[in-house]
């Protein structure tokens, strides 16, 4: 492809060469670089492309694309522009022959409930016809493809990459999650996104390599809502009026309030041995009862939000009823059944106020015992420790504390850490450092009426030690306790 096409979009200087020449490959990685190669040079948190310019010109890079002038033959283009992560994006959806605009795509983005909902959205489209393509914390569906995620928001190459195979593979949709991180670094620039959905804030991420403060964080989300067509939003949020101001898109709502274009009432939780649910009526633009599988207030609200996306696919409110009953997350509120006394289900809260707001929500159940088992990870804060202690200690009436990623630390010193936490509090612990062992006594002590719920790892499938991944799935570990292996 000619690398002026690449360019079309782009405002450029070329300082070096010739943009009128071929190019057959598009990589920001210099260890992929090599003969007819367009390198992009991204300054990353740690490493900057810009170093690597010497190498890749020596693998037959034919162009380069810059911030900073650098120093290379005169056969080799130098592309300047201002910023070469929002170039990057450009550049991506240009070589791929802008998928995007041939793709319905819906973008969903908040502080919780982005992976859940993208989910919803998915099964939902399925139910009624469509082909859908995810691309998601946990993992991208493309077709019968299933690619582990590194990042909730991948690289934008690594996006229009997708996006190109799931037109190849018959999708007319994808649902993606949409991180601050993936705002803010141009991961999604030039996407117009046909819904961008907001459900929630609350202050996250905020740090040296994240977001500077929670009004940069709450900016970077509400860039979402200047790329859409049609902007979806809770209307409940206390942020409201900030996450909306500048939009560019049309907007509705979803939420409790009555002020809402889509809300829910009747709202009351479903119980029974070995399952939690919630139930609810749909009012406003739609109108008709749904139950879910999911338990908690927040499932409301993602469910809520994927009926108001498949709202405008004209999807049937039976294909809706039928589609939330089986939508189901790998590692969020996962039940997993073990008993016809017990729940028992795998989450994948691994901070404080993730496991706050799960402990909060089961609690509303009225269990006999909530029961909650977890670690913490390795060469990470040990305030995160201490304060996973302190809730866990509040609020459930039995915790086990075992090992989750410990790294390259000693698993006990980090339980200690935890104890430390839990000391805070006057609940009840028991402390099994080997994570099948403490699940099973988990299984094997279970009482009537008991929820226990397995916290951190979700959908992980290895434990981290010392340097290396080991397999590790908890369903696995279930399986082979109830075999009593």
């Amino acid at each position: 492809m000619k690398l002026t096409k690449l360019l079309e979009r782009l405002e450029y200087r070329c300082i070096n060469g010739s943009a009128d020449i071929e190019i057959d490959q598009v990589v920001n990685d210099s260890r992929k670089a090599g003969r007819g190669s367009l390198f992009i040079c991204i300054r990353g948190a740690v490493v900057d492309g810009h170093t690597f310019v010497d190498a890749v010109v020596k693998q037959g890079a034919k162009a380069l694309v810059v911030e900073e002038e650098v120093a290379v033959p005169a056969d080799v283009t130098v592309i300047k522009v201002a910023d070469t992560r929002y170039a990057m994006a450009l550049i991506s959806a240009a070589f791929y022959g802008y998928p995007a605009e041939q793709l319905k795509v819906i973008g969903i983005t908040g502080t919780k409930g982005k992976t859940t909902t993208t989910y919803m959205v998915k099964s939902i489209l399925e139910n009624a016809g469509y082909k859908v393509g995810l691309i998601g914390t946990i993992e991208s569906i493309i077709g019968d493809e299933v690619i582990p995620s590194a990042n909730t928001t991948p690289e934008s190459l690594t996006v229009q990459q997708y996006f190109r195979k799931m037109l190849d593979a018959g999708c007319d949709c994808a649902v993606m999650e949409v991180s601050s991180q993936g705002l803010k670094l141009h991961r999604t620039a030039g996407i117009m996104f046909e819904i961008g959905i907001f459900t929630n804030i609350e202050p996250d991420h905020i740090g040296p390599n994240e977001h500077a403060s929670f009004e940069e964080y709450l900016e970077c989300k509400s860039r979402l809502l200047k790329q859409c067509r049609i902007g979806i939003v809770n209307a409940d949020d206390e942020h409201l009026e900030q996450i909306i101001k500048g939009h560019t898109c049309s907007l509705e709502t979803f939420g409790f309030s009555e002020n809402a274009h889509l809300r829910a009432q009747e709202a009351h939780l479903v119980s029974r041995p070995g399952y939690l649910g919630v139930a609810y009526h749909v009012k406003g633009l739609m109108d008709f009862p749904v139950e879910i599988d999911i338990p908690g207030r927040f499932s409301i609200y993602n469910s809520l939000t994927a009926i108001a996306v498949c709202r405008h696919f004209n999807v049937k409110e039976e294909d809706i009823v039928k589609a939330l009953k089986s939508a189901k997350v790998k590692g969020r509120t996962e039940m997993i059944k073990v008993s016809d006394d017990f729940t028992l289900m795998i989450d994948y809260a691994h901070n404080a106020m993730s496991l706050e707001s799960l402990l909060g929500t089961l609690k509303e159940y009225h269990p006999h015992r909530l029961v909650c088992l977890f670690g913490c990870g390795g060469n990470r804060s040990k305030l995160r420790r201490f304060e996973m202690g302190e809730v866990s200690g509040r609020l459930a009436d039995l915790t086990i504390i075992t090992s989750d990623n410990p790294r390259f630390e000693e698993p006990q010193d980090i339980i200690d850490d935890i104890k430390k936490g839990m000391e805070k509090t006057k609940g009840r612990y028991v402390e099994i450092i080997d994570r099948k062992e403490a699940i099973a006594y988990a299984i094997h002590n279970g009482e009537p009426g008991d929820i226990i719920v397995l916290a951190g790892k979700g959908h992980e499938n290895y434990q981290e030690i010392k340097g290396k991944k080991y397999p590790m799935d908890e369903r696995d570990l279930i399986r082979d306790i109830l075999e009593g292996k």
